[in-house]
């Protein structure tokens, strides 16, 4: 289940902010996005969900173009997780996960089948919340609340996850175990993921492939040994930086040049 941008762009009121984007999402395939504030990252994201509209080029899904799936279509191929989440529902843990089949239903006739039950189940045990499930969402930490939301993703029983920034408001503790969530995820329901991540070392530490956006271009998009040196860092945030290797693999440091 591949996604492929040809010259993608995308951005508001026919403004381009993402300019001709090229790269392919292979299945069972994690890229990360990295750049600068205003570099276009959560903008590619809603451009490749259709939020906002495709000003050239296109992008393809198994060789359809997203121009011709309907909004319920489209979600039951590609899940979204924003970055900002209401984590105040008053609503259960199970009930939230349970949105996650509504691309498959009509508005006026929400009632769960079997099979919706039992993806529902399994997106449950996959994020290991049967001990929160009848627990509502305003009661969870930062960390449950991120997994419940990941499992109503899940439900979606989509191919490819869109993750806008989903370990932001996350400890270092819960960040770690987020992002080994979404790695066995991969393994566990052969999917493929493109996440924008704050933090370049965890991009670093967990994507097969780093894509660096700098003024809505695309700079460069390798593996993380290749993508991550010290001239892509400077072009892309503008500071220097030394380059380690390290037990959890290539690390970046960044330094203010005197």
């Amino acid at each position: 289940m591949e996604l492929l941008l040809k010259d993608f762009s995308t951005g508001y009121s026919k403004h381009e902010v993402i300019n001709k984007i090229n790269f392919r999402l292979k299945q069972n395939e994690w890229i990360g996005i990295i750049g600068a504030n205003g570099s276009g990252k959560s903008t590619l994201l809603k451009g490749v969900l259709k939020f906002i509209p495709t000003l050239y080029g296109d992008v393809l899904f198994e060789d359809n173009s997203i121009k011709n799936f309907s909004r319920n279509n489209l979600s039951r191929k590609i899940a979204y997780l924003p970055q900002k989440l209401n984590n105040n529902l008053n609503i259960t843990v199970k009930d939230l996960i349970s949105l996650g089949r509504s691309p498959y239903k009509n508005f006026w006739d929400f009632d769960l089948n079997d099979e919706d039950l039992k993806i529902i189940d399994e997106a449950i045990k996959i994020m290991d919340l049967n001990e929160l499930k009848n627990k509502f969402i305003n009661e969870l930490s930062g960390g449950q609340s991120q997994r419940a939301f990941l499992a109503m993703t899940i439900a979606q029983n989509s191919n490819i996850l869109l993750l806008d920034e989903p370990t932001t408001f996350l400890d270092i503790n819960y960040q770690i175990k987020f992002l080994e969530s979404l790695k066995n995820l991969i393994q566990i329901k052969k999917l493929s993921i493109i996440s924008v991540l704050h933090d370049i070392n965890l991009a670093a530490r967990f994507c097969d492939r780093i894509a660096i956006l700098k003024e809505g271009k695309l700079i460069d998009i390798n593996t993380p040994e290749k993508v991550l040196t010290e001239f892509n860092f400077k072009q892309a945030f503008d500071i220097d930086s030394h380059i380690l290797n390290t037990p959890v693999g290539l690390q970046l440091f960044p330094v203010s040049k005197k």
